[in-house]
């Protein structure tokens, strides 16, 4: 799905990060069928999982299990205690992604909007060597949950900027609902763990494949310079 979107008037962009920049889906799910066993739970499926990816941590637990905030506050500590001591499942960026976000650094300014807690970012941040490249990155730690629009309210009060000068990306449709709702562009990423259904149901300006696929879509505005 592409557009004939004009980018020029685009300075930042802001980018989901598990699903979207770090292909991080199969360790939640694994960690969270842990943490369901450790709390007395039924296991849920992956799928399952998968639609609550994105949401802060505990009104994800909450929608995922149908229990209350003290429960799941008891599945959270089991869930990061497992992610963080017991898991190994590998956490890689998408194929693509940093050599993208390296280029799309020298023409706009980056952030992050996430679901994670600050600490969990910063780990990412720090695995994948990709700190620098953010100016700034708003968390479950700083905002409201998506699908909320406060974390891009936050971003676009720091950054002194309106909706129409950003662009949202992410891989569900908790992400484009909070861009949706107040008017600023998004395009959802295919390779994530929501629908093309979910992402089209939002009506981004497109839906890519890939990284080299949005690099090639954002940088198509001719004369494009970072502001």
């Amino acid at each position: 799905m592409k557009t004939s979107f004009n980018f020029n008037d685009v300075s930042h962009l802001i980018f989901d990060w598990d699903g979207t920049v770090m292909d991080s889906a199969n360790k939640i799910v694994v960690c969270m069928q842990k943490a369901a066993a450790l709390s007395d739970l039924p296991t849920p499926s992956a799928e399952q999982v998968h639609q609550i990816i994105g949401i802060s941590l505990v009104p994800a637990i909450q929608r995922l299990f149908g229990i209350d905030q003290q429960k799941a506050i008891v599945v959270k500590e089991h869930y990061r205690e497992v992610f963080l001591q017991e898991d190994s499942t590998p956490c890689e960026l998408f194929e693509g992604a940093k050599a993208t976000l390296q280029t799309l650094y020298q023409h706009f300014t980056l952030g992050v909007a996430t679901g994670k807690a600050r600490r969990g970012l910063d780990r990412a941040f720090d695995s994948s060597d990709t700190r620098h490249l953010f100016a700034s990155s708003i968390t479950a730690d700083d905002a409201e949950s998506k699908p909320s629009s406060d974390m891009l309210e936050k971003l676009l009060s720091e950054w002194k900027i309106k909706p129409s000068n950003a662009i949202m990306i992410g891989d569900t449709h908790y992400d484009m609902k909070m861009a949706e709702d107040i008017g600023m562009q998004r395009i959802g990423v295919s390779y994530g763990v929501h629908s093309l259904n979910q992402l089209s149901a939002h009506s981004p300006i497109a839906i890519v494949d890939s990284f080299n696929e949005l690099e090639d879509l954002l940088l198509a505005a001719p004369n494009r310079n970072k502001y």
